[in-house]
């Protein structure tokens, strides 16, 4: 089949929910994709952050086959042997005492707002259904109704009403207007390190500290979202740990597989998720042994592979090759690790699809920002390569317009 016959068959039988590139992609590896026509593209999303490890590594994508030919669904009605080790190899490599494995990222984070209320009326002692969560704007945790219930985003929220109370917004970057928002009745402080996808929105220096020692204080609980820059993206094994703090609660997901197959899990205390007992909370597929031999298997390339490190390493050359772009379209280059964000003047669609057919893949987030983030694999090569083509693509639209 021709490339527009995929795209019209997808626009024909599929709900219009996304807006790809088009772009047909039949296989991939490393950092790299092909298309049906054998085109080649250097990948700069890395499925937004969920194949940190590069497609089909060859060291889970044997996990995966070895699983499969055992058993890959038990529910957690039974045990099974995957699951234990991959709870003791997180605690291992994190530190922290507990986890609840769930699917995708979004669970996980319904999962932190179930354990953060429970914890509010079991241990704070907050009157029942009066439990607040303080989130920010701008924020990005998923899209389910309790989720876009608190979103500033109103396409996010638009015809999905009525929502869910007991969420109380807040600036980003503001630690000050947190202490005020806080009352008798806040359970917790649900906050994304660094806002992925309002656009690589870094927060003020120290601000992390600050919400730390302003929820120890008020007995609120700190939770952060990890899924887009946790395990390695930012230079960081977690965002956070650019900060030097402890959150009560880490939720990830995507990179946790290293793409391979839906694996989130929420961190915390047993003073926190030891509040759930049986009945309380579930998946039919969190925590299945396929999805833990896959997760083990990530974990165990992220470490023996130094990736958190080659983020901390070429994220910085990447910033300094991209800042070499002279363009009246650049409003500013930002980043930490290998997540960047190009800020523009002008709509970054245009650009996005330029690059695509110089073969780079990239997306653009909030109509202005293209958003670089390869997979961990990449090399210094391959980022100059991108650089270079990157800068072409600016400069020429530039004296397009």
């Amino acid at each position: 089949m021709l490339i527009e016959e995929y795209v019209a068959m997808e626009k024909e039988y599929g709900a219009n929910n996304y807006r790809p590139l088009d772009v047909v992609i039949e296989r991939a590896s490393g950092v790299w994709f092909y298309d049906t026509e054998g085109k080649r593209y250097l990948d700069c999303l890395a499925a937004y952050s969920a194949v940190n490890q590069g497609h089909c590594h060859p060291k889970i994508m044997a996990a995966l086959i070895e699983q499969a030919q055992y058993v890959t669904l038990t529910s957690r009605a039974f045990r099974n042997v995957q699951l234990p080790l991959f709870y003791k190899e997180l605690h291992d490599l994190t530190g922290f005492e507990m986890a609840l494995p769930m699917n995708s990222g979004t669970e996980a984070v319904e999962t932190a707002l179930k354990a953060a209320r429970k914890w509010g009326y079991q241990i704070k002692g907050i009157p029942e259904n009066q439990a607040e969560i303080i989130v920010c704007s701008n924020n990005f945790h998923g899209r389910t109704i309790s989720i876009v219930s608190f979103s500033t985003e109103e396409q996010y929220r638009h015809d999905f009403g009525p929502f869910l109370p007991g969420f109380k917004i807040i600036p980003f970057g503001d630690a000050e207007a947190l202490r005020a928002a806080i009352t008798p009745n806040t359970c917790a402080f649900l906050v994304e390190p660094i806002q992925g996808e309002a656009g690589i929105i870094i927060p003020p220096a120290g601000y992390l500290n600050e919400v730390a020692s302003i929820c120890r204080e008020k007995n609120v609980l700190l939770m952060v979202d990890e899924i887009q820059s946790g395990l390695g993206r930012t230079g960081k094994l977690f965002a956070y740990m650019h900060d030097g703090i402890t959150p009560d609660l880490v939720i990830l997901g995507k990179a946790l597989s290293g793409g391979y197959y839906p694996v989130s899990a929420v961190l915390s205390s047993k003073e926190i998720l030891g509040l759930f007992h049986p009945g309380d909370h579930g998946s039919t597929f969190g925590g299945n042994p396929l999805a833990c031999a896959v997760a083990r298997a990530a974990l165990c390339v992220l470490v023996e592979e130094n990736l958190t490190e080659r983020s901390a390493e070429l994220g910085a050359f990447f910033l300094e090759k991209l800042s070499s772009i002279k363009s009246p379209l650049v409003e500013s280059i930002r980043g930490r690790g290998l997540w960047i964000a190009i800020e523009l003047t002008a709509s970054a669609r245009p650009l996005c699809e330029a690059l695509k057919e110089r073969g780079i893949l990239c997306k653009e987030t909030h109509d202005k920002v293209i958003r670089l983030a390869p997979p961990l694999t990449i090399t210094q090569e391959e980022i100059a390569w991108a650089a270079e083509i990157i800068r072409e693509v600016i400069e020429e639209s530039s004296q397009a317009l």
